[in-house]
């Protein structure tokens, strides 16, 4: 039998602050700054700052938080949770993007702020401490929806539309997590903004049709006009 992947939380100081430096720095994600929700005097330091240069002063200024006892005890919660839905969201997960994920060791961390990234390639993500466990289990389940869909379907659409739209469709697409995952964890993927038609268009076209890879040519086209 075939094993299904497993997902750890735990946190990583380093992962964090970086994090924090990318989120001051970079540009708006789908028309929202996360920068919006960061304390005023960490977005002083970090911006148009090198790394290096503001490290450890950023280090300072989240010396409370990073060594608080709650931290553990968060992904202590979030780890037993995740536990309790981990095989039942990857077996429907394997069924709804028509692929299997290899049996790979899944890593999410704690973050101090509102923004989530992931990395496809290290198969890792960040989680926002200060969601409830239920929103962080929704959090989780949204990015690992990502690792499929860049396992299996981004370059083959990029090579069609592009990587903006690859971009909006692949967000767009965890629009299905409130169909057929929402009892999971019983908080709403609510989406960005921007990608409300969109994800309307998904979600009419999923009840029609329950099958990804057709799904994903109607976007294709739906996005190309």
């Amino acid at each position: 039998m075939i094993k299904s992947p497993s997902v750890i939380f735990r946190i990583d100081k380093k992962k964090d602050l970086k994090n924090i430096w990318k989120a001051c720095n970079s540009k708006s994600s789908y028309d929202y700054d996360f920068s919006k929700s960061i304390s005023k005097n960490i977005v002083d330091l970090c911006r148009d700052q090198e790394y290096e240069k503001i490290k450890d002063k950023l280090k300072n200024m989240l010396r409370k938080v990073h060594n608080s006892k709650i931290i553990n005890e968060i992904t202590i919660s979030v780890n037993h949770s995740w536990k309790k839905i981990e095989k039942e969201y990857f077996r429907r997960m394997d069924i709804i993007m028509s692929h299997k994920l290899p049996n790979i060791k899944i890593k999410g961390y704690l973050t101090t702020i509102s923004k989530c990234p992931y990395d496809p390639d290290k198969k890792e993500f960040m989680f926002n401490m200060f969601s409830s466990i239920p929103g962080i289990l929704k959090i989780a389940g949204h990015e690992i929806m990502h690792l499929y869909f860049h396992q299996f379907y981004w370059k083959p659409v990029e090579k069609e539309i592009g990587y903006d739209k690859t971009a909006d469709l692949k967000e767009s697409l965890t629009v299905l997590l409130n169909l057929e995952f929402k009892d999971l964890w019983f908080v709403k993927d609510e989406g960005y903004p921007k990608h409300h038609e969109l994800r309307k268009f998904i979600e009419e076209e999923w009840k029609k049709d329950k099958n990804m890879n057709n799904l994903i040519k109607k976007c294709v086209n739906y996005l190309i006009t």
